[in-house]
């Protein structure tokens, strides 16, 4: 999200200056306007330093790469500049050796900037969106502080904790997203293929004599074996529908909104944007960035959008010389006790520190959310998937056994 200055006119009839962060300008004046503001003027803030030189570049026609093989190169990169090797020689020898051809490109395209007489952060930021804000920012850190290495060495730890995570959510999530796909594979065969095949032979029991459930069953059964061909494609659509909606702003912010409501989920999220942020945060911090420049880019770490908009007073807050504990409770979705161990990071001048010790707090209670979600998360599929098959499976033997029954009693 982008910040823009904003001259507005009070419904008391007075002209105020408010800074906002939004998509773009229209967003911004739209949701001004909404509070009741008339917008005189929007325009984005003339900035500069850290976070002005790491905004620079396109949107990126270099193809992406994966987050393993941008971690190996900061690792092997790294590794190349303790030993002394030239950041020209040790790009070149880098690119030859990449695994990944997107990385390949991209670093070949870093090594002719370079050639060219750009610094490394400037050309990883002529790359516009392919190499994060907090990468190119803590690159330029540490050719200031002609410290390079040993900030490559945190940005390093800084991933590695990122890819674990995410290791850790795609692994913990296999299981329950497989059973629910078995599941579904299950109830779908049984609904097209076995039950309506079992229709045929019920019509000789006659309507009357079935069990309701046998009925509604069948019913639902042979709707969707009538209407398969064009179910399928308009289930197709509508999916296809939903995630070009998800990828749009205003979808976006309604489901990242939807998720923090969910039980479970939305303390999963909100412990993984406190981790996520204060984690980032810190690391720009050790590189002797401003702390005012570090929120700017820091704040791009949290990936949900409601959560984001919430922080998006906290930077101006800043700028006003607030104390950072202040701007954070203003936000208002800050665990309490992550302020309170900020605030006494802040006033002992300790806050890179602290930010450090609440980022890996979070990420143990991140864990265990994650760990208690996966626990209720598969049982429930297994209850409901498994009540789905038993209603059917009843609906067929019902008739059978009510058969078998008249027919011994008959006798």
């Amino acid at each position: 999200m982008a910040e823009f200055i904003c001259r507005l006119g009070t419904p008391a009839g007075e002209i105020v200056t408010r800074t906002i962060e939004a998509v773009g300008a229209q967003e911004a004046r739209v949701r001004l306007e909404s509070e009741g503001f008339r917008v005189f003027a929007v325009t984005p803030p003339k900035t500069s330093g850290v976070a002005s030189l790491t905004r620079r570049g396109g949107k990126g026609t270099h193809p992406r790469f994966k987050a393993n093989d941008f971690l190996l190169f900061n690792q092997q990169l790294s590794a190349l500049l303790r030993a002394g090797i030239p950041i020209l020689q040790a790009i070149s020898m880098l690119r030859k050796r990449a695994q990944s051809a997107g990385l390949s490109t991209v670093l070949a395209d870093v090594e002719d900037k370079i050639r060219g007489g750009l610094a490394l952060s400037a050309a990883f930021a002529a790359q516009g969106a392919v190499f994060p804000r907090i990468y190119t920012a803590s690159i330029l850190a540490g050719e200031r502080s002609g410290a390079l290495d040993e900030v490559l060495d945190r940005y390093v730890e800084y991933m590695r904790r990122s890819v674990n995570l995410r290791r850790k959510i795609r692994g913990a999530l296999a299981y329950p997203v497989m059973l629910l796909m078995a599941s579904l594979g299950m109830v779908a065969f049984l609904t097209v293929y076995v039950v309506p095949r079992m229709s045929s032979l019920f019509e000789g029991f006659g309507r009357g004599k079935l069990p309701w459930l046998t009925l509604i069953v069948t019913g639902v059964a042979d709707w969707v074996s009538a209407n398969f061909w064009w179910l399928v494609p308009a289930l197709f659509v509508s999916l296809v529908a939903f995630v070009l909606w998800a990828r749009t702003p205003s979808g976006r912010m309604i489901i990242d909104r939807v998720l923090l409501k969910l039980p479970l989920v939305g303390k999963l999220l909100q412990q993984m944007a406190v981790a996520q942020a204060t984690r980032s945060l810190a690391t720009l911090l050790a590189g002797g960035i401003t702390l005012v420049e570090s929120w700017e880019i820091a704040a791009e770490s949290i990936t949900n959008r409601e959560l984001r908009r919430k922080s998006s007073a906290i930077l101006p807050m800043i700028r006003e010389g607030r104390s950072f504990t202040e701007s954070l409770e203003s936000a208002g979705w800050f665990p309490e006790l992550a302020v309170d161990m900020i605030g006494v990071g802040e006033r002992s001048g300790s806050l890179r520190e602290m930010l450090d010790e609440v980022a890996v707090f979070y990420d143990s209670e991140a864990e265990v959310k994650l760990e208690q979600l996966t626990t209720t998360i598969e049982p429930a599929i297994l209850i409901v998937m498994g009540g789905v098959v038993v209603t059917i499976l009843l609906s067929i033997y019902l008739p059978i056994i009510s058969a078998i029954s008249n027919a011994s009693s008959g006798r």
